[in-house]
């Protein structure tokens, strides 16, 4: 029975779609004015891992993440970059759909922009106005925040206490336009060279919260079994969207709230910000690292966790990577003299350790736990691989089931092309296994160190000795 941590109940809960065997869900998308940085590919990874799983179990998942391509940000980009927000949007979003490729995300079923939804938005805030929660002042429209009882509930946070900190951050321009410092702006009206649209309150574009309420849930129904995102969108986005949608439809916007913990960089975890000059994005992380690598590491630790981004945690995830791929490469090697049929006992033993796994997983997505069950299944399959006597459907039971497990952290294992026709690289082999049988061990280093220059790397077994072309 699968249990997912609800932001908003502060619980686990059992997850029930609304839907039986579907589950709509919406990740909140990046600001399309930059490459994405390694706190966004962290909840994208998260996310996806989460969704990767609940396929697993047999759901259809319907999965919408958007891209904010317009706000103050893309405005004062493409301002200093000299190209139209249109254009600065084009750009990003293409470089985010490359960047999450590289490591293995799956295109959500929709990528909504903003700007492809201007009459929804104008429509869904003509509602809200219609009703009592928005008003009209001076080409802006604000959101009555007070209006809505629940206000402050997702971030755990009184009303009263919340304006006070609003109070700190309104200019003196939007105190006056506003009834109530914490109301926020739905519509904002255009200033001189800006990029806007034609509305019922003039020339001027959307705020940022109106935005995911109106994809979420054109997209995916006024009521949405999973909405995701960063700790640091509970307020005041994953707020506001609550309050705009259950204002307008009436109904239940979320039935689970998601939200992953955040990435510090480096050995003393600082926070991640242009200023320390730590600022860190996938474009340049995955020209030096492997992107798989780069996966792995943040997949496997359970979302809500933070993550500390640094060398040797890399490093770590690589070996632990590479340990995986060895033993889907000894498997595959063991192919070559196994005799035929299956083993009952290694049939059981997989049964087991899907068991385990799920129960692991089950437990608000405890990638932690389910990696652990994914090491116990590699040293099984090791074990299993050095036998004397072997069996082709035994081995490629063990295959299968490596590759589904570790699919759901978003890896994918190929088996290693081995052969080699270098008639020279083969007699040097050779020529090692002799001078390892003569005792000659300070030539058969000598041959080793040849070959791994060559790029050949050379693994001693029970069963001989191997050879694989290094990645």
């Amino acid at each position: 029975m699968l249990k997912i941590y609800n932001t908003l109940t502060r619980q686990k809960e059992e997850f029930k779609p609304l839907h039986p065997g579907v589950v709509n869900m919406y990740v909140c998308g990046p600001t399309v004015y930059n490459y994405i940085h390694i706190g966004n590919a962290r909840s994208a990874i998260a996310f996806d891992t989460v969704r990767r799983y609940l396929e697993f179990k047999g759901y259809q998942v319907n999965y919408v993440s958007n891209f904010t391509d317009v706000d103050d940000k893309m405005i004062k980009a493409a301002h200093e970059q000299g190209i139209t927000v249109p254009q600065l949007a084009d750009k990003f979003i293409q470089a985010f759909m490359a960047d999450t490729t590289a490591v293995n995300i799956e295109p959500a079923t929709k990528h909504p922009r903003a700007t492809e939804n201007i009459p929804d938005i104008i429509a869904f805030v003509q509602t809200l106005i219609e009703k009592g929660y928005a008003y009209e002042s001076d080409g802006d429209v604000y959101y009555r925040a007070r209006k809505f009882a629940h206000y402050g509930q997702l971030s755990g946070q009184s009303i009263d206490d919340l304006e006070v900190g609003a109070s700190e951050h309104v200019s003196a321009d939007e105190i006056g336009k506003k009834e109530d410092p914490m109301d926020f702006a739905l519509w904002k009206a255009a200033k001189p060279g800006e990029i806007s649209w034609d509305s019922p309150w003039g020339q001027g574009r959307p705020g940022w919260h109106i935005e995911c309420s109106v994809m979420s849930t054109k997209y995916l129904g006024q009521t949405l079994d999973i909405h995701a995102g960063g700790q640091d969108l509970e307020f005041p986005h994953h707020e506001n969207e609550i309050a705009q949608s259950e204002a307008a439809t009436g109904q239940l916007f979320v039935r689970y709230w998601m939200h992953n913990g955040f990435v510090t960089i480096g050995k003393d975890n600082e926070k991640m910000s242009k200023s320390l000059h730590n600022f860190i994005t996938v474009h340049d992380i995955i020209k030096t690292v492997d992107p798989q690598v780069l996966r792995f590491f943040m997949a496997t630790t359970q979302y809500r966790r933070p993550i500390q981004y640094s060398e040797d945690n890399l490093t770590d995830a690589k070996n632990n990577l590479e340990h995986i791929q060895t033993a889907y490469d000894n498997l595959t090697y063991r192919q070559q003299d196994a005799a035929a049929g299956d083993d009952a006992l290694v049939t059981q033993q997989l049964a087991d350790f899907t068991a385990r796994f799920t129960t692991a997983m089950d437990d608000d997505i405890n990638v932690q736990n389910g990696i652990a069950v994914v090491y116990e299944l590699v040293k099984a399959a090791n074990t299993y691989a050095q036998q004397a006597a072997v069996k082709q459907g035994a081995l490629q039971a063990y295959k299968d089931k490596l590759a589904q497990l570790i699919s759901i952290f978003g890896i994918k294992l190929v088996a290693h092309d081995n052969h080699i026709d270098d008639e020279q690289i083969k007699a040097l082999i050779e020529e090692r296994n002799q001078a390892r049988k003569n005792k000659d061990f300070a030539r058969s280093d000598q041959i080793r160190d040849e070959l791994k220059q060559q790029g050949i790397i050379l693994e001693d077994t029970p069963q001989g000795t191997r050879y694989k072309k290094e990645q």
